[in-house]
């Protein structure tokens, strides 16, 4: 136990003292981790052999989340979202619906042996995009401020609006049908997981932020405390809302936005801390993903598997963005940038692991797509992410 600790301890440490210099290359942070996982892991060395829980991954999966939600809110420039809310509302109420579709219309086409419920279940896993694969872009000022609040908006809400989808999808499962009692009890639980997970944002933080602010004034916060606050926040506001049945990225994205709304003077030096660790728990996640997740599923590899994620990753992701965004101000190159960085990751393989209990007909297939899609995204995304964000450097400096 203490040397795996050791190894992901002085991973981390190597990472953080060079990350600078490592994130102007070609790879990023989830990409090194995986690697190293999966050469660290049964596919190749075999020196690692994790005793992980289903349960426990999932658990580290959320926090890594909740945090990266919060953090991405908080930094977002509320007054100029206001300019530029259509774009991601487009994204959320148009991309996201025909995301879901055509990616149900393609896995219904590739995969000749799964039964719809799980076609549905497989594209509705799939569509959300994952906060901290796009941290690099979202926080770079070089790509232009519609574009990096639209992602850093989208990529917040679109899983916290997904989970109760997901769930949905779940229920139907379990009674065989899709009757009339079973739609009035999903489209409930759809309800009740967005309006507790939005009120307990809202609430929590927004008392939160205001006694923060009360007692920041009066210098009542001691610096070796002030690491804790943000994380305490942003997990609280995470539990509470899953312990009253809603959606608890709802509530950290949502709470993020209070946070960064009410402090905004304070705001940047209080949530650093949060970000670190949420970087710790992300990097240890994708470890595990490349050393246990991958090497587990591996074996069952097939080609409508690797074919079904390329066409997630491009097709089922880019034309609906642009038929989302149609008719709005924004580029064609920024339209095509928008569509092709919609990385998957952390809430996609909190899904997986959600499934694991599902009992699916065809679960080793549906678990490897998803596990398949996530690995090539974590690989293309972050190959690809400097070069496009330098394009835009190019225009500018022109």
């Amino acid at each position: 136990m203490y040397e795996y600790l050791f190894l992901f301890a002085a991973l981390i440490f190597l990472y953080s003292i060079f990350a600078t210099r490592i994130e102007k290359m070609l790879v990023n942070g989830p990409f090194l981790f995986m690697v190293v996982g999966i050469i660290l892991g049964p596919l190749v060395l075999n020196a690692v052999d994790l005793k992980i829980s289903g349960d426990e991954y999932e658990t580290l999966a959320n926090l890594a989340l909740a945090l990266v939600l919060f953090t991405g809110a908080a930094s977002v420039d509320l007054e100029v979202l206001k300019s530029s809310v259509t774009i991601p509302a487009r994204l959320l109420f148009i991309g996201l619906p025909l995301t879901i579709i055509s990616g149900f219309i393609a896995g219904y086409f590739i995969f000749n042996d799964l039964l719809i419920i799980e076609l549905a279940i497989l594209a509705t896993v799939l569509a959300p995009t994952d906060a901290a694969l796009g941290e690099a872009v979202v926080k770079d000022q070089v790509v232009p401020t519609k574009v990096r609040n639209a992602l850093n908006v989208e990529s917040g809400l679109n899983d916290g609006i997904s989970v109760p989808i997901f769930l949905l999808l779940l229920a139907f499962l379990k009674v065989h049908a899709i009757d009339e009692v079973t739609w009035q009890f999903g489209m409930g639980l759809f309800a009740k997981e967005i309006g507790i997970g939005l009120a307990v944002g809202l609430v929590i933080m927004y008392l939160g932020a205001k006694l923060l602010l009360f007692a920041e004034m009066r210098k009542w916060i001691g610096t070796a405390w002030k690491p804790a606050i943000v994380i305490s926040l942003a997990l609280s506001c995470f539990a509470l809302a899953d312990i009253l049945g809603g959606s608890g990225f709802i509530a950290c994205f949502t709470g993020g936005f209070i946070y960064g709304a009410v402090n905004k003077k304070y705001k940047s030096n209080l949530q650093e801390h949060a970000e670190g660790l949420g970087n710790v728990l992300t990097f240890l996640i994708w470890i595990i993903f490349g050393s246990f997740i991958i090497s587990t599923y591996f074996r069952d590899f097939t080609w409508p598997v690797l074919l079904y994620s390329l066409i997630s990753l491009t097709l089922v992701r880019i034309v609906p963005v642009m038929i989302a965004l149609t008719g709005s101000k924004v580029t064609l190159k920024e339209k095509l940038f928008i569509g092709w960085f919609g990385p998957r990751g952390l809430a996609s393989i909190v899904f997986a692991v959600m499934l694991l209990d599902a009992h699916l007909p065809r679960e080793n297939t549906v678990i490897l797509t998803i596990i398949c899609t996530v690995m090539l995204s974590v690989i293309l995304h972050g190959i690809t992410a400097n070069p496009l964000v330098n394009s835009f450097k190019t225009k500018n400096t022109e």
